[in-house]
């Protein structure tokens, strides 16, 4: 009897409010000893005195997962149903920290969404510290805004699945809800002035440095006069210069002419000159390939020449060794020499070069260094 629901009560969601509670956590709240010797008997009016002895919040803690006074006053709201002014009064009330966050939480499970909304949002500016108990029995340091935060943007708070809502984007287009106006737009309001005004003055105060430097001085209006004196001297210098250049332009354009004649001739026989020079290397250049080719051709008839020489020597060489020595005391030493006798005496006679007619003689030692065989007759 003592763990049903009042009978005036309700339902919320379509189902019994007790059954927003997952059944694992309802029945350990059922066999809490806080739950049976506390929350027995309590109605709306009683329930507040409780709710003013407690001094943190949470859900189950501890390896049996005990639950805490908190969720047991909680579970007796959903099975007495207070009226919805009790609960907002619970929400309103300043002095006692946690009777707020009692009945917000209440609201967040049982209310609508417009009411949500409009309700647990001021509670924003709430910053009052909070106790809460952990999973491991310790305790941790938070607020009033975080627990609201946490009770309108997740799914789970104090081991209890929170109910959907809808967003406030879409309560504001549908028109159920108003805009969101903050604590802090005053002193926004305030700032943005302040800061407005600040601009202003140092407007006002550039303006006036402005107009007070470009103020009309003696010296400035001085300084002033004598660069744009300046400028136009400089200017009827230049006009000066440009028609005196002009008239002599017009004066001597025929010697101008004459001079640009003259330097046109000058290049043009540069360009001749150099014309000249370049194939007088070219002339050198084939000459000297010529007689390189000439050198060539006679060093390879004298090679051949000696080449042939050498093997007659050596054929001579062999039949003498072959033949005893002469009695009278001549040695391979003399042989030698007496055969390059013999061969210079026959080169003579080969060559022609000592013909007795000296054009025949000259023809014969041009036609040796080409490597051609000489004139005979």
């Amino acid at each position: 009897m003592a763990n049903r629901t009042d009978p005036s009560a309700k339902s919320i969601r379509g189902t019994n409010p007790q059954n927003l509670v997952e059944k694992i956590v309802r029945s350990k709240i059922y066999q809490n000893t806080y739950w049976k010797e506390q929350c027995f008997g309590l109605t709306a009016e009683t329930l507040v005195d409780k709710a003013m002895e407690l001094d943190h919040i949470g859900g189950t803690f501890g390896g049996n997962r005990k639950p805490t006074p908190f969720m047991c006053l909680m579970m007796k709201m959903l099975q007495i149903q207070p009226e919805k002014e009790i609960v907002i009064e619970f929400i309103k009330n300043d002095d006692y920290k946690y009777v707020r966050i009692l009945g917000a939480f209440y609201l967040r499970l049982t209310g609508t969404d417009t009411d949500v909304c409009q309700y647990l949002e001021p509670l924003y500016n709430d910053y009052r510290k909070l106790r809460r108990k952990l999973a491991d029995g310790n305790y941790a340091l938070t607020h009033v805004d975080e627990v609201i935060d946490e009770l309108l943007t997740k799914d789970y708070s104090c081991d209890i699945a929170m109910p959907r809502i809808k967003k406030r984007w879409t309560l504001e287009a549908t028109g159920s809800l108003e805009l969101r106006k903050s604590a802090l737009e005053e002193d926004f309001e305030e700032e943005e002035e302040k800061e407005e005004n600040d601009q202003l003055d140092g407007m006002d105060d550039e303006i006036h440095d402005r107009d007070y430097y470009r103020g009309r001085s003696p010296v400035r209006e001085r300084d002033r006069d004598r660069r744009r004196d300046s400028h136009r001297y400089r200017d009827h210098d230049y006009d000066r210069d440009y028609d005196r250049d002009r008239d002599y332009d017009r004066e001597c354009g025929h010697g101008r002419e004459r001079d640009r004649n003259r330097d046109r001739d000058r290049d043009r026989d540069r360009y001749r000159l150099r014309d000249e020079k370049d194939l007088g290397h070219d002339r050198g250049r084939d000459r000297r390939e010529r007689d390189r080719g000439r050198r060539r051709s006679y060093s390879r008839s004298r090679s051949r020449s000696r080449d042939r020489e050498d093997g007659d020597n050596r054929k001579r060489h062999g039949r003498s060794s072959m033949s005893p020595r002469r009695r009278d005391g001549h040695d391979e030493h003399g042989t030698c020499e007496e055969s390059r006798k013999k061969k210079e005496k026959k080169e003579k006679k080969t060559d022609e070069t000592d013909h007795p007619d000296p054009k025949i003689a000259e023809a014969n030692r041009l036609r040796a260094s080409l490597g051609l065989k000489p004139l005979k007759m």
